[in-house]
């Protein structure tokens, strides 16, 4: 049995748990990680990644995480390779790729409870080294950790999930109607962070339906939407949204939310051209075009020196645009409705306001 098969197990067996096999003392460490995972994935996902190597190879110290360690091993490889996969396809909370891609985990020292790496929430890194601790102590309870972490982190999904209502034949939606919807939901003080993807899912959404209606598009597969945390530096996707062709990448879509439109956001646009080779770039943003000259310039140098057709627009027109291109308006509002509900990156803030303007715009 491999780590991911293992975990599959585990996490079957916590859909069915009744009763920790946990003293009140370790039960309470769980709780905390868990009611963290979706804010701190990064310890989550190395202490899913742990115990779950502790179960398959009990003699291994598994606070020794880098193979450079005496008596360590390749923490990060197994993650990759086959937690945070596995969390993904399980729906579980996880990292883009790794969660030693956390800089306060990647330090290269073993995870006793004097370790130096710097995790911003002090109860949650003694929360973490102290059940790495007893797990060394006690290799038998790593089953039991494990079991009751993914029980928890499944509860409090089930409890944190906001159900928002779709929009049926009755409601008043008009291409007005959800541009102002969409406005609203982009443009709302959220104060949490995590709301500048709602752009994104929506063009994601529109774009599923431009694929399969529009000729330009024809024969063409639109890549699943990847997390909105990961840094342009450990992405590896060209932009926001890619669209691919017999495995060719003919277009990418960068959506920045009031970030304005200059010289140096050119700059890297250019440097993913030049890496991933698409025909055709977007750069759609809520700010304004500055340095226009000189924006204007890196697009026709990007034309002439790559080939690569970059278009450069806003973020509401754009949305206005497609939006008169397509079938169904219900079609898409719904499915960007139901990408909200079940997205796991997205706070329940921003789900509840969502339901609120649904009632504001729709409902009436």
């Amino acid at each position: 049995m491999n780590h991911s098969e293992l975990l599959k197990s585990i996490n079957n067996s916590a859909l069915s748990l009744i009763t920790p096999e946990l003293s009140e003392k370790h039960s309470t460490l769980i709780e905390l990680i868990a009611n963290h995972a979706l804010h701190q994935k990064g310890v989550y996902t190395v202490l899913v990644t742990l115990l779950t190597h502790k179960i398959l190879e009990p003699s291994q110290d598994v606070r020794l995480h880098q193979s450079n360690m005496a008596g360590g091993f390749s923490g990060r490889s197994i993650d990759t390779k086959h937690i945070t996969p596995t969390l993904g396809e399980l729906g579980l909370p996880c990292m883009s790729e790794s969660g030693w891609l956390t800089r306060s985990l990647e330090q290269p020292y073993a995870y006793t409870l004097d370790y130096q790496g710097k995790i911003s929430n002090t109860k949650l890194k003694q929360a973490f080294l102290q059940i790495l601790d007893y797990v060394e102590n006690e290799p038998t309870t790593a089953t039991s950790l494990l079991t009751y972490l993914l029980f928890c982190v499944i509860q409090k999904s089930k409890t944190d999930k906001v159900l928002i209502t779709k929009i049926d034949e009755a409601d008043n939606f008009t291409i007005d109607s959800i541009i102002a919807f969409l406005e609203a939901c982009f443009s709302y003080n959220y104060k949490e962070f995590g709301g500048s993807k709602l752009p994104v899912i929506a063009f994601h959404c529109i774009f599923q339906q431009l694929i399969n209606e529009l000729k330009r598009y024809e024969g063409c597969t639109l890549n699943k939407l990847g997390s909105h945390t990961a840094s342009d530096r450990t992405s590896k996707t060209a932009g926001d949204i890619e669209i691919f062709k017999n495995g060719e990448l003919i277009e990418a879509i960068e959506i920045k939310l009031y970030k304005p439109i200059n010289a140096d956001l050119m700059r890297q646009v250019q440097q993913k051209i030049d890496k991933h080779n698409p025909k055709r770039y977007c750069v759609f943003s809520s700010g304004q075009v500055v340095e226009a000259e000189n924006v204007k310039n890196i697009v026709n140098e990007i034309k002439e020196d790559h080939g690569c057709q970059v278009i450069v627009n806003g973020v509401v027109p754009t949305l206005k645009y497609y939006l008169r291109l397509i079938i169904s308006l219900q079609n898409f509002i719904n499915s960007f409705l139901i990408a909200v509900e079940n997205d796991s990156e997205l706070k329940p803030i921003h789900k509840m306001v969502i339901v609120e303007l649904i009632e504001k715009h729709f409902k009436n």
